[in-house]
C-alpha cells in the first residue's frame, strides 16, 4: 500500500485548491468533504465521489466502513497522518476526506402543495448549513437560494451533516423567476421580517403550498422583495430582544409550516 507524503501529489493539491477557493470549485465543478459521517452519506447517496482520501491511521480504523460499498468509479488514496493534519479544516480531524462532483443545477420546478424556504442573500455558511439540515429534519420540500454564499463552501457542507445530499436545493439568482414560479403554481409567499406592523405567526396559517423568504443576516429582506410576497410575517419577541439569528428564525418558521400541514 502506497502512502502519499507529498503535498504536491495531484489529488492532494486538488483537494487543497477546492477547499480554499470558490473559483476553483466552479472551475472543476467539484467540492470537498471532511469527516467519516458525511463521506459515508455521500457514498450511500451515490453522490459522485471522485476521490476518497484517508490518512494511514484512518485507513486502518475505517477501511471496513467502505469495503462493502460500490466505489468502482472512486479512487482511494492513503496519505500520511502528517499530511492529513495539513489539509484538514477541523481542529481534530478524523483523517477522512473526499472530493465530490457538483451535481447539475436543477431547473426551478415546484410542487403546488409543497413547503419551501427561499434564502435571499444569506451570507453566513454556518447559517446556510444549519437551515439545510433543519429543513431535511422537518421534511421541507425544497430550498431556493438567491444570491447567497457558496453552497459548496466547506463550512456549509460540514454544517449540513449530510443533508446537502438529500435536500432538493435550487439556485436561482433572479427573484423575478422565483416569484413567477410561485405565482404559476399558486404557492403563497411569506416574507419573514421584524416590522411591528407585520402579521404575528401565531395569527396566520401556513397550510398548503407556501414559501417563506428569509433575508440577509444583517439587513433582512429588501423592501422590494417583502412587498412582492403574499404576506409579511414576524416571530413575536419578548423582553429587549428584537431579532433572531437567521438560522434560528428559519427553524421556527419551518416548524410552523409543517405543523400547519
Amino acid at each position: 500500500m502506497e502512502i502519499i507524503t507529498s503535498k504536491d501529489n495531484p489529488a492532494v493539491k486538488l483537494y487543497r485548491k477546492l477547499s480554499e477557493s470558490k473559483k476553483e470549485r466552479s472551475q472543476y465543478s467539484m467540492f470537498v468533504l471532511e469527516g467519516l459521517r458525511i463521506v459515508k452519506d455521500a457514498v450511500n447517496e451515490n453522490s459522485g465521489l471522485e476521490y476518497i482520501i484517508l490518512t494511514r491511521q484512518a485507513f486502518e480504523k475505517y477501511e471496513s466502513e467502505f469495503s462493502q460499498a460500490d466505489l468502482n468509479n472512486t479512487r482511494f488514496i492513503v496519505i500520511s497522518n502528517e499530511l492529513g493534519n495539513k489539509i484538514a479544516q477541523t481542529e481534530k480531524t478524523q483523517g477522512v476526506f473526499a472530493v465530490c462532483s457538483i451535481p447539475p443545477e436543477k431547473k426551478l420546478n415546484l410542487n403546488p402543495d409543497g413547503k419551501y424556504i427561499v434564502l435571499h442573500r444569506v451570507q453566513d455558511p454556518g447559517n446556510m448549513g444549519m437551515i439545510i439540515r433543519t429543513a431535511d429534519a422537518l421534511g421541507i420540500d425544497g430550498i431556493i437560494t438567491c444570491e447567497c454564499c457558496d453552497l459548496y463552501n466547506p463550512k456549509v457542507i460540514r454544517s449540513t451533516m449530510g443533508s446537502v445530499f438529500r435536500m432538493k436545493i435550487y439556485n436561482e439568482p433572479d427573484e423575478n423567476i422565483i416569484f413567477s414560479e410561485l405565482s404559476e403554481k399558486n404557492i403563497k409567499s411569506f416574507a419573514s421580517v421584524i416590522d411591528s406592523d407585520a402579521v404575528n405567526i401565531n395569527s396566520i396559517s401556513l397550510e398548503g403550498g407556501c414559501a417563506v423568504f428569509i433575508g440577509n443576516e444583517g439587513n433582512g429582506l429588501p423592501k422590494e422583495i417583502s412587498e412582492k410576497c403574499t404576506e409579511r410575517i414576524t416571530i413575536p419577541m419578548h423582553g429587549t430582544i428584537n431579532s433572531l439569528n437567521a438560522g434560528m428564525a428559519c427553524g421556527i418558521l419551518m416548524w410552523e409550516m409543517k405543523r400547519n400541514g
